[in-house]
């Protein structure tokens, strides 16, 4: 019985996916060469969120233009500007809780890989 219900579990209730930290990604090595990997790996994101904030503005101006309103593209730039201060402020927050130590720049990179990921993923899906 016990073997049938950790079956149903492993069957209806899948792992979810696992992604290390953007620092542990960058695998092992000195705090310079990590944070060189975070910095091209910050670069990289911020790349793909222009990306997918153009196809997000796309969208948003054609539904405009279908609907007679003003009103998509106006709240996605708002959006995005709200986010982006947001981003910044929290993981300089996330940065203050190294208490200025050594790992301070990486974490703040860290947390604005993390936090444009998930930018990207969400601008994506109303990108169609």
């Amino acid at each position: 019985m016990k073997n049938l219900a950790a079956g149903l579990c492993c069957l209806f209730c899948p792992p979810s996916v696992v992604t290390a930290d953007p620092a542990t990604e960058c695998g092992g090595g000195s705090q310079v060469e990590i944070g060189d990997c975070v910095a091209e790996t910050l670069a990289r994101v911020d790349s793909t969120i222009d990306i997918y904030l153009g196809f997000a503005v796309s969208a948003a101006e054609e539904l405009d233009a279908v609907t007679g309103r003003e009103v998509a593209a106006l709240a996605l730039e708002a959006g995005q500007a709200t986010w982006a201060a947001y981003r910044e402020a929290h993981c300089e927050f996330v940065g203050a809780t190294f208490g200025g130590g050594s790992g301070t720049g990486i974490a703040i990179n860290s947390c604005r890989i993390e936090l444009g990921r998930d930018r990207a993923e969400t601008l994506m899906r109303y990108s169609q």
